[in-house]
């Protein structure tokens, strides 16, 4: 059986669930990591690692933990 491999054109998510899943907190745009993670189709734990691994990759102000 034959899978269909994803193509650029093939989107993950559709661009309106991309959208409902930015929010606004303090004025930024977000979005929260269990999103990304849906997004590139991975485990959120896998995700964050994989940023923390990479940190030198991303702006300063990519990730931040809320309290």
């Amino acid at each position: 059986m034959a899978t269909k491999k994803k193509t650029s054109s093939d989107p993950l998510m559709p661009v309106e669930q991309i959208t409902q899943s930015i929010i606004f907190i303090r004025g930024q745009k977000v979005m929260l990591d269990a999103d990304l993670a849906t997004l590139y189709n991975v485990e959120t734990k896998v995700l964050v690692q994989a940023v923390k691994r990479n940190i030198d990759r991303f702006p300063e102000d990519f990730m931040f933990q809320l309290t």
